[in-house]
C-alpha cells in the first residue's frame, strides 16, 4: 500500500436546498476552514488538494482553478476528480493515493455542488442514448426502482422493508446531525402515503438535491500521528465499475459492483467477517431500497436476508452494526460532496468526534461510494490497534 495514511481532520457545511446566500467557492471555503480547524492547521500546511464536483451540472469547467478562490490553495498542486456520483468518494481515494504515494505529505480533498444552480435530471437525461434508453432510463430513480423489482421478485423484500429504512435514516438525521438537510422524522405510514415517482420507489425513499460541501484532511503516517491524537487509518480501499443493472446477475448481491470493491477493501484491510468486525458503516444509499439489497454485496448477510436485517434493528443506532448515524444520502445529497461526506463521517466515528451521531466503542467504520453506472467504491478506516 505505500505508506500509511491516516484521517486527521473533517469538515463540512450545513446543507440545505438552496444556500443563495453563498456561491459555490464560499460553500468550499466554509468546509475547508471547519476542516483546517479541526486539525488545528492551515493551508500552509497543505501540500496539495483534490478537488471534485459535478462540473457539467453547474456548467462550470476547469473547478480545479477555479475554486482556488474557495480554498486559497494558491500555487498548490491541485487535481480534479469527477466520477458521476462517487465523485465524493473518488476524491477521497485519490487524495489516500497521493500521500500513499510518498509524493505529498498532508492531503486536503474537497467535494462540492450547488445542485440549486443546476438541472441535476436534465443534466442526466442528455448523457443517454436519445432513441433506446431516454424512453425508460430517465437518471438514476428508475434504473434503482428497475434493480429493487428485481430483488422484490427472488428475495421476498417488500415497499415496507424500503421504507424502514427511510425511517432509521431520516430519524437519525433529525436527532443526531445538525448538518443534514432533511431533519425531520418519518413514519412507515408517512412513506408508504408518499406517492410513487417509479415503482416500487415512493417518495420518501429516495434523496433529496442539496447544496452543500466536504473537507478531509489526510496525511501520512509520520505527519498524522504529530497532528492529530486519533487519527483515522486508511486500511483497505476498493473501485468497481462493473454493472448489474443489466443482465442476469442484478440478483446476485444486489450490487455487483459494490461486492467487488468492499471485498477488495477487506483484503486490502483483513476483514475476514465484516457484520462482526465492523463498528459502523457510512453507505451511499440514493434509495432506502439500497439499504435493503445492497447489505448482502457487503457481506453483512446472507443473498435474500437483507429484509430480514432490516426487520431485526441490528442496523439502527443502538444495534450490533448501526448504519447512516449520520442520516446517510437520503437526508443530504450534494452530489459531488456526497460520497466523501461518508468518508469523513466514518473517520469522525473512529476518531470518537462524531458528537450525538457518534457509536460507541468504533475501532474500524467504513464507507460506501455509489454512481454513474452502477459503480462503487469502499474504504475501510480503523484505528491504531489494526496497524500492523
Amino acid at each position: 500500500m505505500g505508506t500509511r495514511v491516516g484521517i486527521i481532520g473533517v469538515g463540512q457545511t450545513h446543507h440545505r436546498s438552496k444556500i443563495p446566500e453563498c456561491s459555490g467557492q464560499e460553500l468550499i471555503g466554509i468546509a475547508v476552514r471547519r476542516a483546517l480547524e479541526s486539525a488545528d492547521l492551515t493551508m500552509k500546511d497543505v501540500d496539495a488538494v483534490v478537488v471534485g464536483n459535478m462540473d457539467h451540472f453547474e456548467s462550470i469547467n476547469y473547478v480545479d482553478m477555479w475554486s482556488v478562490l474557495g480554498f486559497g490553495g494558491y500555487m498548490k498542486p491541485v487535481m480534479k476528480v469527477t466520477t458521476g456520483g462517487t465523485t465524493g468518494s473518488a476524491v477521497g481515494k485519490a487524495a489516500f493515493y497521493h500521500a500513499a504515494s510518498g509524493l505529498f505529505d498532508v492531503v486536503l480533498a474537497i467535494g462540492w455542488e450547488q445542485n440549486s444552480e443546476s438541472d441535476t435530471t436534465a443534466a442526466i437525461v442528455t448523457h443517454t442514448e436519445p432513441l433506446i434508453e431516454r424512453d425508460f432510463y430517465g437518471g438514476a430513480i428508475s434504473g434503482l426502482a428497475a434493480q429493487y423489482s428485481a430483488y422484490m421478485g427472488w428475495s421476498g423484500a417488500t415497499e415496507e422493508d424500503a421504507a424502514m429504512v427511510s425511517v432509521r435514516d431520516r430519524g437519525n438525521a433529525a436527532r443526531n446531525n445538525p448538518y443534514a438537510h432533511l431533519r425531520k422524522e418519518v413514519t412507515l405510514e408517512d412513506v408508504m402515503e408518499s406517492p410513487y415517482i417509479s415503482y416500487p420507489l415512493r417518495l420518501l425513499h429516495m434523496c433529496p438535491r442539496s447544496d452543500g460541501a466536504c473537507a478531509v484532511i489526510f496525511a501520512q503516517e509520520r505527519s498524522a500521528k504529530k497532528l492529530c491524537p486519533k487519527p483515522a487509518w486508511v486500511l483497505g480501499v476498493g473501485s468497481s465499475h462493473r454493472s448489474t443493472y443489466l443482465g442476469d446477475e442484478i440478483g446476485e448481491s444486489g450490487l455487483r459492483s459494490l461486492e467487488i470493491a468492499s471485498r477488495r477493501a477487506y483484503d486490502m484491510s483483513g476483514i475476514t467477517d465484516p457484520f462482526h468486525q465492523i463498528d459502523v458503516a457510512e453507505m451511499y444509499l440514493p434509495a432506502a431500497s439500497a439499504g435493503v439489497a445492497w447489505m448482502e454485496a457487503m457481506g453483512f448477510c446472507d443473498p435474500g436476508k437483507g429484509p430480514d436485517l432490516i426487520r431485526s434493528g441490528k442496523t439502527n443506532m443502538d444495534g450490533e452494526l448501526p448504519i447512516n448515524p449520520s442520516g446517510g444520502v437520503i437526508s443530504t445529497n450534494c452530489i459531488g460532496a456526497t460520497g466523501l461526506i461518508r468518508v469523513g463521517e466514518a473517520a469522525l466515528q473512529v476518531m470518537g468526534r462524531a458528537e450525538a451521531k457518534q457509536v460507541p466503542d468504533v475501532n474500524i467504520a467504513m464507507s460506501t461510494g455509489f454512481g454513474g453506472c452502477f459503480w462503487s467504491d469502499a474504504m475501510v478506516l480503523g484505528s491504531m490497534k489494526y496497524l500492523s
